[in-house]
């Protein structure tokens, strides 16, 4: 974590810990281990969901990741924003999807990179309709499959309209894809008053509801199964 600058994803702890030189750990389940270090309020702070920081290093780390009053708050949203996405960006890198994100997010900070700079697609494929591919380019996150077709498409709410992003799901609807709405838990009855209109009936059994807990759990799991899976000889 001081590597990183004083802070760290669960998920990336999850990477880095069995490939530390020179430490055996004395426990059959090392991740459970760095999660429950990790709670140690002595020495760790929670700043979001899936990012922990040091606390001797509370006072260096960067305004936009632990912002004070003195950060605005649009500043704060845009980094909130691509945050979730980063997680999402790095989980279907991990799990062997081509990921993209829309060119306008492309500069957008996630930790120390950039959000363009994890993604592994920079190109949009071009799997429809020019007013399709419209719509679908400014999708917060997509995933494609080995094929260059849309797999999994994330819509990131930190504090925009719901009902805009199921509109856009609407217009995919063609596309053997899988839709989600990822938001801070307090907006779910939000996203089910509005996913229950007329309008999205045609999707209304497709779109899924994920937590930003739910969202940082799965980021975390994903490298706890990939540090293994590279451990062993197939």
């Amino acid at each position: 974590m001081e590597q990183k600058g004083g802070l760290a994803t669960l998920g990336h702890l999850n990477q880095e810990v069995l490939k530390v030189p020179g430490v055996e750990w004395k426990t059959k389940t090392p991740f459970a281990s760095i999660r429950r270090i990790v709670q140690d309020e002595r020495f760790f702070f929670k700043i979001k969901p899936g990012l922990w920081a040091l606390r001797s290093h509370k006072d260096k780390l960067p305004p936009e990741i632990f912002p004070t009053n003195t950060v605005p708050k649009l500043e704060q949203e845009i980094f909130n924003h691509s945050y979730y996405q980063g997680l999402l960006v790095e989980i279907g890198n991990l799990k062997k999807y081509e990921t993209f994100v829309p060119s306008q997010d492309k500069n957008k900070k996630f930790l120390d990179k950039t959000l363009g700079e994890i993604s592994s697609q920079m190109d949009f494929y071009q799997f429809g309709y020019d007013h399709i591919l419209r719509k679908a380019k400014t999708v917060d996150v997509s995933w494609f499959n080995v094929r260059k077709m849309p797999s999994v498409l994330f819509e990131v709410e930190h504090s925009t309209d719901i009902h805009n992003s199921l509109l856009k799901f609407v217009e995919l609807q063609d596309y053997n894809a899988n839709f989600f709405i990822v938001a801070d838990e307090v907006r779910k009855n939000e996203y089910i008053s509005k996913l229950s209109l007329n309008a999205f009936v045609p999707v209304k059994t497709r779109v899924q509801f994920m937590n930003y807990d739910k969202l940082s759990e799965w980021h975390a799991k994903t490298f706890e199964i990939v540090s293994v899976e590279n451990n062993l000889t197939f």
